[in-house]
């Protein structure tokens, strides 16, 4: 029998850059275990299993599950020609253990989200068995049946039968549950020398001399004992292409359309849509979204509009804030008394569209129609994206300002605070700043301030500002929404009003050709103008909207030909609204209202 190729082995091979047919390929190239235990049964099993494993010749790391991030390193496992074992256990009600609870959470949410598509771990190879006990009829190993489950519904590729051990030693198959756990083991180490010989199926041991004359039949992949399996394996062979149901981009305006409608997978998951529904999101379909501002309900009561009344003229009770795309590319009621009634009468017209909220707008497959549609009904529009589509920008037809969110300066913390999906975000985060800069209209950036966590990037920042020249730049302290198990901020993270307009100050140092224009206290938030929005000595941030659609009717009519710039429809602000005001950003003709006792509002933008 020829012994596995060690990964030290086929290295020393390489170095002597031997002829092609004598050169050795590395099928594997290790192993790793990793195992979700609460009274530590399977971790002794990992470290059993690893043992076997090296005994073998090739490297094994044992992992705990709490320690392994699925969201940064599974898709690695697609290249890496690793094998994965996941030894997991079974808790109270079928549920994961605590080591084991974010990794199932996030797995099964990946495995019904439409941006990961049907084929994001294909090529990963990996084995499962479970620690349960079969007293518990209902919920006997549903941790390793979900886990085998949605790596195979990504089309990971299982190497072997899952394994089930039971603590029942009445029924269990082998006595006990670290006899089922031997038993498994065994297949596994054959199974591993098999893959490690570039076999497709270990050799069943009956060919005669040590030589297999079956060749055929042990190229096979291994078959699960499940009927239901046999049945998926043959209708994923029937639609499974490299692209599957992966997020396609057309060139013209959004997301390509799936070959079969059918198969299309929802944007909107079952655990997104139940999270949405709890804070006040009335859903549309199976991909949009609309929500209440607070700051709607505000200014139909007389009390202040948000920042973008102070900063563009946005009339806060005429905006309906609405996302056309849940979905994203990074892992974000109505009852209302003291109403004015000449506001009630103005909001049942609706004047702006602010599409935004959570998801990523730019996503929708037709975003263009879409605006096309708000434009025809005279609706001013305010776009905001991530920062992950740079074609979809430039292709994009003209809105009546267009955002782009910059919620850090470098690659590093960019991926710490928005945990992009795309494996190139940094250049998809360069490249959509560029497309922003080649845009007639205005443009934005935001600036979400983390203290503790950018503040200290200001020449970062002033780079990122050289690159896509936006007219605007809004600098907003960070809101704290309450604890969550998805974000590590605390109110040790949101800054003072006084920190924002420091750093803001500090910032407008690095950029001549920038300064600081508006401020809306209430929001922690301030503007960065462009001084060609200085005229005179006066500030221009406000919007003429009833020019903006002059122009963009002629815009359609021309086919496009005739374009427009910011500075056709810009408009004076107003002196409360300028920085230095005594108003410090209120509107003078609303009545201020300070809440007492009361359950403070963070809904809204």
């Amino acid at each position: 029998m020829v012994d596995p190729i060690s990964p030290l082995l086929y290295k020393s091979v390489k170095n002597q850059e031997l002829s092609p047919e004598t050169e050795k390929v590395l099928y594997v190239s290790g192993v790793k275990v990793l195992y979700g235990s609460q009274t530590g049964t399977a971790k002794g099993f990992a470290k059993e299993l690893a043992g076997g494993i090296s005994a073998q010749g090739i490297q094994c790391e044992v992992i705990d599950m709490k320690e392994y991030d699925p969201e940064d390193r599974l898709a690695e496992e697609c290249t890496s020609k690793m094998v994965c074992v996941f030894l997991v256990a079974t808790y109270t009600d079928g549920q994961p253990t605590e080591s084991t609870e974010w990794f199932c959470k996030w797995l099964e949410e990946a495995s019904t989200d439409f941006r990961y598509g049907k084929t994001f771990l294909k090529g990963m190879r990996y084995a499962v068995f479970g620690l349960g006990n079969s007293v518990y009829v209902g919920h006997y190993n549903t941790v390793s049946k979900n886990i085998d489950k949605w790596l195979w519904m990504l089309s990971a590729a299982r190497i072997m039968t899952r394994g089930e051990g039971d603590c029942n030693v009445v029924k269990s198959r082998h006595g006990s549950v670290q006899a089922d756990f031997h038993a498994w083991k065994t297949k596994f180490l054959n199974r591993l020398q098999a893959l490690a010989k570039g076999e497709k199926k270990a050799c069943s041991g009956k060919c005669k001399s040590g030589s297999c004359k079956n060749k055929k039949k042990h190229k096979e992949e291994a078959e699960d004992s499940q009927s239901h399996t046999e049945k998926n394996n043959s209708e994923r062979m029937e639609g499974d292409e490299e692209d599957s149901q992966r997020v396609k981009l057309s060139k013209q305006n959004g997301v390509r359309k799936s070959e079969s409608e059918e198969e299309r997978r929802e944007m909107i998951t079952p655990a997104l849509r139940d999270a949405l529904t709890k804070q006040g999101y009335k859903l549309i379909g199976s991909h949009s979204g609309v929500k209440l501002c607070r700051w709607t309900k505000s200014m139909l009561r007389g009390r202040g509009g948000c920042y973008k009344h102070t900063f563009y003229g946005i009339e806060s009770h005429r905006c309906m804030e609405t996302t056309p795309s849940l979905a994203c590319a990074n892992k974000c009621v109505f009852c209302v008394p003291g109403v004015r009634p000449e506001r009630f009468e103005e909001g049942l017209t609706v004047k702006h569209c602010a599409l935004s909220l959570v998801g990523e707008p730019i996503m929708y497959p037709e975003i263009n129609s879409f605006l096309r549609l708000l434009h025809q009904q005279n609706i001013s529009s305010f776009l905001v994206t991530n920062a992950q589509f740079p074609e979809e920008i430039r292709s994009l037809v003209p809105v009546t300002q267009l955002y782009v969110s910059v919620d850090a300066s470098t690659k590093d913390s960019l991926k710490k605070i928005d945990r992009p999906l795309f494996k190139d975000f940094w250049q998809r985060f360069l490249d959509s700043l560029r497309a922003l800069g080649e845009k007639q209209q205005r443009t934005v950036y935001r600036l979400t301030l983390v203290k503790a966590w950018n503040v200290d990037e200001l020449k970062a920042y002033a780079d990122l500002i050289s690159l896509g020249q936006p007219d605007f730049i809004e600098v907003k302290g960070v809101t704290y929404c309450g604890e969550s198990s998805a974000s590590s901020l605390t109110m040790a993270n949101v800054p003072w009003h006084e920190e924002v307009v420091y750093f803001v100050q500090q910032l407008a140092n690095l950029l001549p050709d920038y300064e600081i224009a508006c401020e809306h206290e209430h929001s922690n938030c301030l503007l960065l103008a462009h001084h060609k929005f200085k005229v005179d000595g006066k500030w221009w941030t406000w919007i003429d909207y009833e020019r903006f659609q002059e122009l963009i009717q002629e815009y359609e009519e021309s086919g496009g030909t005739k374009s427009f710039s910011a500075m056709d429809y810009m408009s004076k602000t107003p002196s409360w609204a300028i920085f230095g005001a005594g108003e410090r950003g209120f509107d003078p003709l609303d009545t201020r209202f300070q809440r007492k006792n009361k359950t403070k509002d963070i809904s809204g933008c």
